[in-house]
């Protein structure tokens, strides 16, 4: 597959473009607002000088990329290509609108695809004239550094197409991982905890932000706290993403989004990119520090791992992936310092066990029932 159309020139569309480009494919890109498209193009550039300054890549190689990568400005453009990945707003009516129109300008044998992060691959292909050319290739960002790729055949997709881009994906040097469609599909299901239940903790004044966060970095060796990442990703991204799987799942108490974080994105504090979230990024603010107790350290490490790893073996019980995919995932899509699955052994898993049955008993919430194979690791 080397002719392929990129939908959408947000950070994501011109971040796969640039992978796609730097292995060697045509790349045609297109984005509703053809303004964006050349400030995506623009921004390119200057993120491959940096590059070449860096000694990362050659002057020749930047040239390669830039004239690999043309600027479609329309959806008739893609008439040739092979391969067609989508990266536009997260909304399921948008998506199949551009889907449907596609199908009428590209070739019987062009495989579509989304880079959808939270949407069933199955309902958006449901729609078209042939759902099973149809499949999840869902990248993280940025997508030139991210390695991890995770690849979702539909109910509909045909049976050999996942292998296929799994196999391209490692020839543009990611690490794939094929997963189940459920919502979410491994990384944005298993990590939910990770934001949700640092929320819930600050929510009720057991322990400030920059305290969860500490906690996460010195005990568990995050390379960021949850709120910290939370402002990185955009708070309302992160709302969206935990919404969305809460409702996909048919309201399961253990994904419930938080009313600080829908407060926070009602009032635009959304982190980095506002300025302004759990923490303030204005010029000459300073971070607050956090007040250091162990005990209470290490018992929000406890509370969150341990709802980490319970979501990871459920994964494993429901055949999400298997079990090197999960630990892969987690490891290459968030940065985790350890796979789950492994990290549960080393706590012990009856040490886990234990620490949901306390928080069950104490809140009789579903939200930390335990996975039925839990008790059995």
């Amino acid at each position: 597959m080397k002719y392929v159309g990129i939908i959408g020139a947000g950070t994501m569309g011109i971040g796969i473009a640039q992978v796609a480009a730097t292995n060697g494919c045509k790349v045609w890109v297109y984005d509703a607002n053809a303004k964006q498209v050349e400030t995506a193009t623009v921004g390119l550039e200057k993120t491959l000088t940096k590059l070449v300054d860096k000694q990362k890549i050659s002057a020749e190689k930047m040239t390669e990329i830039l004239a690999n990568i043309s600027i479609a400005t329309e959806l008739k453009d893609f008439k040739d290509c092979e391969l067609i990945i989508e990266a536009i707003i997260e909304n399921k009516e948008i998506k199949t609108k551009v889907f449907t129109e596609l199908e009428n300008y590209v070739s019987e044998s062009c495989v579509l695809s989304s880079n959808t992060s939270s949407i069933s691959i199955t309902s958006l292909g449901a729609e078209l004239k042939k759902p099973e050319r149809f499949i999840g290739i869902h990248f993280f960002n940025p997508a030139p550094l991210m390695p991890l790729v995770e690849v979702i055949p539909s109910l509909l997709t045909e049976k050999t197409l996942a292998e296929k881009i799994y196999n391209l994906m490692k020839e543009w040097g990611k690490t794939p991982v094929i997963a189940k469609d459920i919502p979410g599909f491994i990384v944005n299901r298993i990590a939910r905890p990770y934001y949700g239940e640092a929320l819930r903790i600050v929510e009720e004044n057991i322990a400030t932000p920059e305290q969860v966060d500490e906690a996460m970095k010195t005990l568990g060796n995050f390379k960021m706290g949850p709120f910290e990442l939370m402002d990185l990703i955009g708070v309302d991204v992160n709302f969206a993403v935990t919404t969305t799987v809460y409702k996909d799942y048919f309201y399961d108490p253990k994904y419930k989004p938080s009313l600080l974080q829908q407060r926070m994105s009602e009032a635009k504090l959304h982190g980095r990119k506002t300025g302004k979230g759990f923490y303030d990024y204005s010029e000459g603010a300073e971070k607050p520090v956090a007040q250091k107790d162990n005990a209470l350290y290490q018992q929000i490490f406890l509370r969150i791992i341990s709802m980490l790893i319970n979501e990871a073996v459920e994964a494993k019980r429901l055949g999400v992936a298997n079990d090197e995919d999960i630990e892969l995932a987690m490891q290459k899509g968030v940065n985790y310092p350890k796979g789950l699955l492994s990290w549960g052994k080393e706590i012990g898993y009856a040490k886990i066990s234990e620490t949901l049955q306390n928080l069950y008993e104490e809140y009789q919430e579903e939200r930390y029932r335990q996975s039925p194979l839990l008790r059995k690791m």
